[in-house]
């Protein structure tokens, strides 16, 4: 222990640092970090505390040393913020599933848009643009329409829950408050059932076992329910009694799907999906939109808010109905279908060809005819339609996290279309791809986050940018 601790110490004199890993100290919070972990500083060297909250007086034990920055675990709050709430959820501090429920949810909205501020000022080097207040939910719990819950095995039985912060260690539960209560209920009813019937969780380790994930979907405008399993062999054993139960104890029960991943590996679906019993789709709407969701399918997993936060994205789009309009990743149609109902013409581009047949149903749903879709590479798509002499009005993107693909954003500064409407699921790549465009001829002129995650660190943006 002596040698161990005289290590820590050689290694903090060698980085020249002014704490010393494992030296319990006493910091003032000062700011969140994005990942919501408090900011503290030790003659300038800034340490990350998880859990601690801004204008608190904590005591900490450092736990990992960098150059830059360093870790500590926090031992007591000497002196507490009035943001501080006592989380509802009895494994909120063992579940790495949300991080923000100990702090008010009004201070997580003021959190989510001064993140964006200083992203735009710092990344994207952009002042004065207005960034309005977040939109928040009134009711921020039980929003979730989708669960993907791993499935591990605990004397004999199923367990099922989310895993440990920065672990593989499942948490079992029995409710989530993020979820959706019938998801709660579809999950037990999987793990009940499924023990009764000896059929096997997965291990990662030796790579056996058959019930890797369960993965649930809720209507939350039409009430109907989809379980996925996800397993890890063709054969699921005693399928068809499982499935009969299943039915038979679940109200609104349309779908029970079976998709089969044998890879080891840490993503959650495998590439053969198919129906075990009942259909293929469930469906929901938001706003006036339908939409027709698979097992596979990408849909926003909190409707409320995006019915908000693609409300607001028409209202930037300033749709007259005689607009040609292009939505770049347009997945399986959401946005397209929104801007549909006010513009001439949608051209919406997706990579994923099951997507494109989903956006191609839902708008065949909905009978809208004004919308075409076409599968590959946003980057690529775009500008072989430009060549061909077709001319965008607006432009809208959704990118995915890494933001737009750069030959995308030249395309959009060559095309010129008079506006563009940006919606970001990250402050950090949106602030550097408006440099860019700020750069080639665009202008920032309003940012509108909306808390699509509540007590997480999560937040959209959709943003309004005009031609100079």
């Amino acid at each position: 222990m002596a040698n161990k601790r005289k290590q820590h110490n050689n290694e903090a004199a060698v980085l020249d640092l002014p704490v010393e890993k494992n030296q319990q100290i006493e910091l003032t919070i000062e700011d969140l970090s994005h990942e919501g972990n408090g900011v503290g500083r030790v003659e300038g060297y800034t340490v990350f505390v998880p859990g601690a909250l801004p204008g608190e007086r904590v005591s900490v034990a450092i736990t990992k040393l960098k150059k830059q920055y360093g870790y500590a675990r926090l031992l007591d709050i000497v002196s507490a913020s009035e943001d501080r709430r006592e989380p509802p959820c009895p494994i909120y501090k063992r579940c790495g599933g949300c991080t923000l429920q100990h702090f008010d949810y009004q201070a997580q909205l003021s959190f989510k848009r001064k993140l964006v501020e200083d992203n735009l000022r710092r990344i994207g080097k952009i002042e004065g643009v207005t960034v309005h207040p977040t939109i928040g939910m009134d009711n921020p719990w039980r929003y979730r329409n989708k669960a993907q819950v791993p499935i591990g095995e605990e004397e004999g039985g199923l367990i099922g829950g989310f895993y440990a912060q920065r672990s593989h260690e499942i948490i079992d539960m029995e409710s989530c408050l993020i979820q959706h209560e019938k998801s709660d209920f579809l999950v037990n009813q999987v793990k009940k059932i499924a023990s009764k019937y000896g059929i096997p969780a997965y291990d990662e380790g030796s790579h056996r076992g058959v019930l890797r994930h369960v993965v649930t979907k809720v209507g939350f405008a039409t009430g109907e329910l989809m379980i996925v399993l996800i397993t890890n062999s063709d054969k699921l054993p005693h399928q068809q009694a499982l499935v009969e139960e299943l039915a038979r104890e679940i109200p609104d029960l349309k779908s029970v799907v079976q998709n089969i991943n044998t890879k080891r590996t840490n993503v959650i679906f495998g590439d053969n999906t198919r129906v075990l019993w009942g259909e293929e789709y469930i469906y929901d709407t938001i706003g006036d939109v339908k939409f027709a969701i698979s097992a596979r399918s990408f849909y926003q997993v909190n409707p409320v808010q995006t019915e908000k936060l693609y409300s607001k994205a028409l209202e930037y789009a300033g749709l007259t109905g005689q607009e040609n309009v292009v939505d770049a990743y347009c997945g399986i149609g959401t946005i397209s279908l929104f801007l549909a109902q006010k513009a001439k013409k949608v051209f919406g581009v997706e990579i994923v060809p099951d997507a494109i047949e989903d956006a191609k149903r839902n708008a065949a749903l909905n009978g809208m005819d004004n919308v075409e879709f076409q599968v590959g590479e946003a980057e690529k798509v775009i500008p072989a339609w430009y060549t061909l002499g077709n001319r965008a009005d607006v432009m809208v993107v959704d990118p995915p996290r890494k933001g737009c693909d750069e030959a995308l954003l030249q395309t959009i500064i060559d095309m010129k279309p008079e506006k563009v409407v940006y919606v970001s699921c990250n402050p950090s790549t949106l602030a550097r791809d408006l440099r860019i465009l700020e750069d080639g001829g665009y202008r920032t002129v309003e940012v509108q986050p909306v808390d699509m995650f509540p007590h997480t660190t999560h937040v959209e943006c959709v943003v309004k940018l005009y031609l100079k």
